[in-house]
């Protein structure tokens, strides 16, 4: 059966391939045989190598309420938590469908990991008992249907770190159980089989620590044990994802002063590793942290960083916290911040954030 009636194959696939990602469910709804293509992983390696992917920054976001339905009580509501994309190339934003039957929002302080053209929202504190949640959510943008995943195992967990490998594995490690203890665990989820499988433990604990997928390696940084309780740690530790092992602990991986005000770190597909700390952006070079730049006043309070195909940075964040997000984009050529236009439905506080590129 042709893809396109009466059109070669090579032109109809390149019809496909130049498909905005928000096509994609109707694209799908109209035949098994379009679906079957735009699901190929071949599909989305062609989308890239041609130039017409699309890079998303994806974002836990606040919704943003009028005045007048805050109410003229003392007590401030929980703010209710969903999904927002933006597109950086457009600069255009849009939100995704509620998770069904969340209709409090995300679990608060959940993590965002991107596989393939799918979402994944695992843990959080459930907004309405702040009990900690072991939900995992996946969002596919080929349908524009969320689906449940197998509950993390291990007991409860908040404030861990997550990163993805883009393509099949979610990794989960350290945060800190519900009587605050942190912990040495991590965790590997495999969404296309949803499965969760247990990794060999850290060699320290680290609650409230970040991580990035880097060089084939799951890197986890800073954080803090039981004992010290919010004195961050300036080390880190790398699984890799090959042999399912530790590596040595990066005893001095961050600099002294990147320790009192966690930094919000970031990997490049060309191996750069940059890192927003107070107002500063830096750039590992070897094994040492030097600055580039200068954040503008209106983003210091960095929520996510992304690191984008042509090596420009992404940066969501405030000035302080309650002001307004905001977006700029880091040119690396000219060492540029350009501002992105945002509505006020977009100005919401982010609590996190993945990329993604369809």
């Amino acid at each position: 059966m042709e893809l396109i009636p009466d059109l070669p194959e090579p032109v109809a696939r390149e019809c496909l391939l130049r498909s905005s990602y928000q096509q994609f469910p109707l694209i799908a709804s109209v035949s098994k045989l379009w679906w079957r293509e735009i699901s190929l992983p071949d599909f989305l390696r062609h989308r890239k190598s041609s130039g017409h992917s699309q890079e998303l920054v994806v974002l836990s976001q606040a919704r943003i309420k009028p005045v007048s339905e805050l109410g003229s009580g003392k007590t401030i509501p929980t703010p209710v938590y969903r999904i927002s994309v933006l597109e950086p190339e457009s600069g255009l934003w849009t939100e995704l469908p509620p998770v069904p039957g969340k209709s409090n929002g995300l679990p608060l302080f959940c993590r965002l990991a991107s596989v393939g053209t799918d979402l994944v929202v695992i843990g959080g504190l459930d907004p309405a008992t702040w009990r900690t949640s072991d939900s995992v959510f996946i969002f596919s943008f080929l349908t524009s249907t969320w689906r449940n995943g197998t509950s993390m195992p291990g007991g409860p967990r908040s404030f861990f770190a997550c990163a993805s490998d883009s393509e099949r594995n979610v990794f989960v490690a350290g945060g800190h159980d519900e009587d605050k203890n942190a912990l040495t665990s991590a965790l590997v989820y495999d969404v296309a089989e949803d499965r969760w499988a247990l990794l060999p433990d850290m060699g320290r604990e680290r609650d409230e620590c970040t991580a990035i997928f880097h060089a084939g390696k799951f890197q986890v940084i800073g954080g803090y044990t039981t004992v010290e309780q919010g004195q961050f740690s300036k080390t880190a530790e790398s699984l890799d994802v090959a042999t399912r092992r530790w590596g040595a602990e990066a005893k001095d991986f961050l600099a002294p002063g990147m320790t009192t005000w966690p930094p919000v770190c970031a990997a490049g597909g060309n191996g750069v590793l940059y890192a927003c700390c107070r107002r500063d952006l830096m750039v590992m070079n070897g094994d040492t942290w030097q600055k580039v730049g200068d954040l503008p006043a209106d983003v210091c309070n960095v929520s996510y960083v992304a690191v984008r195909r042509s090596g420009k940075l992404v940066v969501i964040g405030s000035a302080r916290y309650g002001e307004p997000s905001v977006g700029y984009i880091w040119h690396t050529s000219d060492s540029r911040w350009e501002k992105l236009e945002t509505c006020e439905k977009y100005e919401g506080h982010v609590q996190a954030g993945c990329f993604l590129e369809i």
